[in-house]
Parts: C-alpha cells; structure tokens; sequence
C-alpha cells in the first residue's frame, strides 16, 4: 500500500481556492493509496467522554470526517484507503499540543494534520496574542516537516457569554494565520452556532463546552465538505460517476 507522503515527489501543485494541493500526474498510480491524518486537539477533538455522554455512543469529529470519507470513497469506487487518526487529549492548551507534536504528529507520518486549539487556553484567560503565536508554530512545525496543515476555528459556548468574544477574536486570528500560509481554515465556529447570538447551538451541545454526537458529526461534516472532500478528489484515484 503506497503513502501519499512517502511519494509526495510526484505531485504536481493545483490550486484549490486560495489552498495549494498536491496532485499525482494521470498514470502513475501502482497500487491502492492510502491516507493519514492527524487530527491534534484538546477535549474538543477526543469527542464525547464518559461523564458528558447522554447514551453509551462516544462520538467524535475525527471518527465522523473517516467515516463521510470512507462513504465517499466507497460511492465513486474507488480503493484508496483514509484513516482519521485521534491525537486529541482532554484539558490540554496550544503549548502543550506544541510540545508533543514531536511524537503525536511527526511520529505518525501523516499526509495532513487538522489543528484546532484554544478554548482551554481561553479559559484559563489567556490572551488571544499568546493563543495565535502558540498555534502559528503548530501550523510552521507542521509544514516544515513536509506535512499539510490546516487550522480549525473553535467553536463557540453555551452559558458563558462572556467568553464568546475572545472565541471570536481568536478564530478571526487563525483564519488571518491561515490566508498568510495559503493553507485550509474550517469556520466550525460559523457550522454550529446560532448565527443571531453566536452562542454554541443548543442542539450540539452537551454541556455549554463540549459537543454532543450531533455536534460532533457538524464538524466532520464541516471539515469533509469544507475541505477533505476537494482533496481526495484531486490526490486520490476518485473515478467520477
């Protein structure tokens, strides 16, 4: 089974938006291809836990975006493989995801990794400054290693109004890191709040902070269609029916 990152090398550049992706040249395929993403992440990014669950269904936005993935695939025929890898780790901040990266990304040789990072940061006050230069270094450390990154708002909150405007500030901030280094931003903030309050929707909340399956299968959704979905269609052998 080919890695995508072990051939990068025979990639052509095409331009997606204002997103730079790597396309195989027709023709040079030698087997089924595979790819890996690191998905790098506080509680947000685990998903559902035990004490927050309303059912016994622990879901999360990484099973959720392998799983829309895998359907897809599936539905254009197509025998490339994706895996969805959960690199999210309950109370952690942007520095401690920095400081791990070593071994919960580079060490997993992935093709892409999907950093959202910021709301215990906010939390524990924080400021937005300190946050963005924090996660700036994620998304550099990630491309130096010849790795995709792509940045991901946070989402809002239920409950604590007060801390809503620095989400906002801080998303308006990643998306502003994003467009300088020309890779992907997922407004998931936009996907799951209400739009006349901007307070985290009801519907996905588990807990004012956390998600609920429902909100969590938003982001993947968010993220597949936001973007993974122009990536396998321009990197992997997709046949269009």
């Amino acid at each position: 089974m080919n890695s995508l990152r072990d051939r990068v090398s025979n990639f052509r550049d095409i331009r997606v938006g204002n997103v730079i992706w790597k396309k195989r040249p027709e023709g040079n395929s030698t087997g089924p291809e595979t790819m890996k993403i690191v998905a790098l992440g506080d509680s947000l990014t685990v998903g559902e836990t035990g004490f927050i669950a309303s059912d016994e269904r622990v879901a999360s936005y990484p099973e959720c975006l392998e799983r829309f993935a895998e359907e897809y695939l599936r539905s254009h025929h197509s025998e490339a493989k994706l895996e969805v890898v959960n690199k999210g780790v309950n109370g952690d901040l942007t520095s401690g995801m920095l400081e791990r990266f070593p071994r919960d990304v580079v060490a997993e040789k992935p093709d892409y990794v999907i950093i959202m990072g910021g709301a215990n940061d906010i939390g524990w006050g924080l400021d937005v400054a300190t946050i963005t230069h924090n996660l700036a270094n994620v998304y550099d450390a990630t491309r130096s290693e010849g790795i995709g990154a792509v940045a991901c708002a946070i989402p809002s909150i239920l409950g604590c109004d007060e801390l809503i405007p620095p989400r906002l500030q801080l998303n308006k901030a990643i998306s502003r890191e994003a467009e300088n280094r020309q890779i992907a931003f997922l407004d998931v903030f936009k996907a799951t709040a209400d739009q006349r309050n901007n307070r985290l929707m009801e519907e996905y909340s588990a807990d004012g902070l956390h998600l609920n399956a429902k909100g969590y299968e938003r982001i993947g959704k968010c993220a597949f269609d936001g973007w993974l979905k122009s990536v396998l269609d321009g990197t992997l052998n997709v046949s269009q029916v």
